[in-house]
């Protein structure tokens, strides 16, 4: 008896140590590839201020938008991501053909009709947003480069799903470092007419990361087709797959509607930013583009455990799944806070390094300190979230975002920065609060273990 107990316990510890080294295989390019993506916004940001403070405030806005059109193409991004991890664990592979045909498919049309709306209708989205006219000449000449190639974006994130669900996440993050280079040269030639190129300003910058995104595109569907998925078999498509359909919407309507409720209520409170005045916006833009490095590594931890979340539950390993997000979950928070902690530290010296404006430089060593706490309940968020969808749970994330975030981020937001007077600082403290009453909600949801019977594989 005693043998035998103790021949499952060596085998629970094997399994387990080999589940935390296949995680981090998947994390640690994950990492670098987002911190690659971040750096593709942030390099955009850091050699604009150089040129000038206006044209970072605009392209703030104008990111703000983009972002939140991107977002749309997440609907199908998120289910064939969870789709793609269960029945791989399943060795559904017939399956997992069809979702990312049929999610290419999608993505092709809705990224054409995004860049559609985002270049033709530049104008009128900025002048909505409340933009002033001195912001306007930076502002709508970035968005109309930027958004007209919006679609590059949608197909590259669909085969980056698709890789990273096979374990293939070094070749996404292998990308991003060509297209980073590619957008530093492209910037440093188009911004300030370096190299025999204009001086375009925020148009410059705008042209360089559409051509890098273009290339990163191309890139991808090379590796897609020699490492991954040589070919898409017609006979796989006739008749059309309609169930992947329904399941890539069942999972990503949901999914995507959360964070396309927290993307919309940050465009609302931009809005409301916009408002302060140019340097309450500038200061924002810079805050988020400093912070964003702060929970790279929570991005990181969530998306590869999600991953291995997802074939765990086509494995019909629950409790496993269950542990391993307990573990996702204690060490984001634990980097996280470190991280938030150095960062706030070092507020003074690194606004410094991005403005000489001395109320800036104040305003964003302030909310650096409020960060600190409002980064702890994100780094659970982020974990939770991409947890819970991987396991099928996608409902539960959509309902507690769309009334906290709104109730809380947005209407606090007001009360405090507008109606009692604290400006940004007092909608940091409002990002606080939402962030971690979300938090609390999330961790329940797991140890409840009730998305345990919510799979796709039956």
């Amino acid at each position: 008896m005693k043998l035998i107990n103790n021949t499952k316990v060596e085998q629970t510890i094997s399994q387990s140590s080999g589940i935390r080294k296949g995680l981090t295989k998947l994390v640690i390019p994950i990492f670098i590839e987002t911190l690659l993506i971040m750096m593709l916004g942030a390099v955009d940001t850091i050699m604009l201020s150089q040129y000038s403070d206006e044209s970072v405030a605009a392209v703030g806005v104008v990111n703000q938008i983009v972002s939140f059109a991107f977002l749309i193409f997440e609907v199908i991004n998120i289910g064939t991501s969870v789709l793609c991890s269960q029945y791989l664990g399943a060795k559904l592979h017939k399956n997992m053909i069809q979702v990312v045909g049929v999610a290419l498919l999608l993505n092709l049309v809705l990224g054409l009709l995004i860049s559609a709306i985002l270049h033709f209708g530049a104008t009128t989205l900025l002048l909505w947003m409340g933009l002033r006219p001195e912001l306007l000449q930076y502002g709508i000449g970035y968005m109309e480069i930027v958004g007209a190639f919006a679609f590059f974006q949608a197909i590259s994130l669909t085969i980056s799903a698709s890789l990273r669900s096979a374990d293939k996440a070094i070749y996404p993050m292998l990308v991003t470092v060509l297209v980073n280079i590619m957008n530093i040269i492209g910037n440093y030639a188009l911004i300030f007419g370096k190299l025999g190129m204009p001086a375009l300003g925020a148009e410059g910058a705008a042209i360089s990361t559409a051509v890098a995104r273009g290339a990163s595109m191309v890139i991808l569907f090379i590796i897609l087709f020699r490492k991954h998925i040589p070919k898409f078999p017609l006979a796989y498509f006739r008749p059309f797959p309609w169930i992947e359909l329904k399941n890539l919407l069942k999972i990503g309507l949901p999914s995507a509607g959360e964070n396309i409720s927290y993307s919309f209520s940050q465009v609302v409170i931009t809005y409301m930013i916009n408002i302060l005045g140019n340097n309450a916006l500038a200061t924002r833009t810079y805050t988020m583009n400093i912070v964003m490095f702060v929970y790279l590594f929570a991005i990181a931890m969530a998306q590869g455990g999600a991953i291995t979340i997802g074939h765990l539950v086509g494995q019909k390993k629950i409790r496993a799944a269950y542990l391993l997000g307990k573990y996702v979950m204690r060490l984001s928070i634990l980097v996280t806070l470190i991280l938030s902690c150095i960062w706030a530290a070092s507020g003074h010296f690194i606004f410094s390094l991005l403005t000489d404006n001395p109320e800036i430089i104040q305003l964003g060593v302030t909310v650096m300190l409020i960060d600190i706490i409002v980064e702890v309940g994100r780094s659970v968020n982020i974990y939770a979230t991409n947890a819970l969808r991987s396991a099928g749970d996608v409902n539960f994330p959509f309902y507690v975002g769309l009334v906290v975030q709104w109730s809380v981020s947005v209407g606090v937001s007001y009360l405090l920065g507008i109606h009692w007077g604290w400006g940004l600082v007092g909608m940091w403290c409002s990002f606080l609060f939402d962030e971690n009453i979300r938090a609390i909600i999330f961790v329940r949801r797991w140890n409840s273990l009730k998305w345990a019977k919510k799979g796709f594989v039956k």
